[in-house]
């Protein structure tokens, strides 16, 4: 079976991995359009639930996933004029050029080609294959190439936000807010290395244009950033990945495959970063049609129904998260309405801002607050990462 993956990100090169574990046979090709360590973003975060699924369907990229991650406590909130809050939790994050030097080293290992520099302008150029993947992101070619088939809906967010890296390095994962003389301004970052932080900075349209961001170059634009933010960044620099500031577009697909032809990833779908969930979901997609794929090559007949039995399973898995990523987006387009409150209920109502939690949630926030129980709290979570951690398969290769 010959499959063709347009995109090298995780959703492309994570399935060319588990395509070629199922049938080392497979003639597997990953084609990306930029050059060959050159990848746009800064850091990605995770929780146990990927790592658990990443051991489960190939302990040695996971295993080195594992290793390479910075690992995290708890979230920081820290509003102007108000004390510091905490949430309770942890995580982990990566570096996404690390992340896919990870990837595309154990796809080659397996046997996969992957070509960089390869732009694709014309779908219809793509050499022959049994199976084409479309994962080359929200703006995805392939996808546009049969755009009434796939029904492919793009709703653009309100507010502006921009993707920053800083060499200031984050103790945890930590929301900040400042209001300035044009309205609310406020990031979300956290650490991926030792030396870096991703830093993401968000605010309404107006106070964008009322702080004269529309119209200030990107060296400018950083500088009054870290300028606003300058307490939280101890005087560390902001950089940015080329990309300046954008709003955030939701897209969503009608039907997924199209002949051989199947989307993947952002292609098929996009949430909102701020439930910190596109690389999870891109893997997780990349896992679901590796299951949906029997493991030998299949007569050109049984591909429809692998590929809508793919579709059905993330659709699913999907619902639930883009319910969450929807009311997420709009807390924050309506974040001036809640600078008002009490830090711990900020704080509250921030972790909350999904509106999934039960009452007592709210009585365990406000009750850990306090330094003594904060700290039995993060011992309690601690156990459960090790706990966890433990019965992963850790002894696999990490190369």
């Amino acid at each position: 079976m010959r499959i063709t993956c347009v995109g090298g990100g995780p959703a492309g090169l994570y399935f060319a991995v588990l395509a070629k574990l199922a049938d080392p046979a497979r003639e597997i090709t990953v084609l990306e359009r930029n050059p060959a360590g050159v990848t746009y973003g800064w850091g990605v975060v995770f929780w146990d639930d990927l790592l658990d699924d990443l051991f489960r369907y190939d302990p040695v990229s996971a295993a080195r996933i594992w290793e390479a991650a910075f690992k995290w406590d708890e979230y920081e909130v820290r509003a102007a004029g108000k004390p510091v809050s905490f949430l309770g939790g942890y995580g982990f994050s990566l570096g996404r050029h690390r992340l896919l030097d990870i990837l595309g080293d154990r796809a080659r290992e397996l046997g996969v080609t992957v070509r960089y520099e390869d732009d694709l302008t014309d779908p219809d150029q793509l050499p022959p294959a049994d199976l084409i993947v479309a994962c080359d992101g929200a703006g995805s070619r392939v996808r546009d190439a049969a755009a009434e088939h796939f029904g492919a809906q793009v709703e653009t967010g309100r507010n502006k936000y921009i993707w920053l890296g800083t060499p200031h390095v984050f103790r945890t994962f930590t929301f900040g807010f400042e209001e300035t003389e044009a309205g609310w301004i406020w990031f979300h970052a956290y650490p991926f290395a030792d030396g870096a932080s991703t830093f993401i900075v968000e605010c309404t349209p107006e106070t964008w244009s009322g702080l004269g961001l529309d119209r200030m170059d990107p060296a400018t634009g950083n500088a009054r950033l870290a300028q606003i933010f300058a307490r939280h960044l101890d005087g560390a620099p902001l950089d940015d990945a080329g990309r300046g500031w954008l709003n955030f577009r939701r897209v969503t697909a009608e039907r997924w495959d199209h002949g051989n032809v199947v989307l993947m990833g952002d292609a098929a779908h996009t949430t909102h970063f701020a439930i910190g969930s596109g690389t999870k979901l891109a893997m997780q997609d990349a896992m679901a049609l590796a299951d949906a794929l029997p493991a030998t090559s299949p007569p050109a007949a049984l591909l429809p129904a692998a590929l809508e039995q793919y579709e059905h399973r993330r659709k699913v898995a999907l619902a639930p998260l883009q319910r969450a990523a929807r009311a997420s987006s709009a807390w924050f387009e309506r974040m001036p309405d809640y600078a008002g409150l009490p830090a711990r209920r900020f704080s509250y109502a921030l972790s909350n801002r999904r509106g999934e939690y039960p009452a007592w949630r709210y009585l365990l926030h406000m009750s850990t607050q306090g330094a003594v129980a904060r700290t039995m709290l993060r011992w309690t979570l601690s156990a459960r990462r090790w706990n966890r951690a433990r019965r992963r398969p850790l002894r696999a290769a990490v190369g």
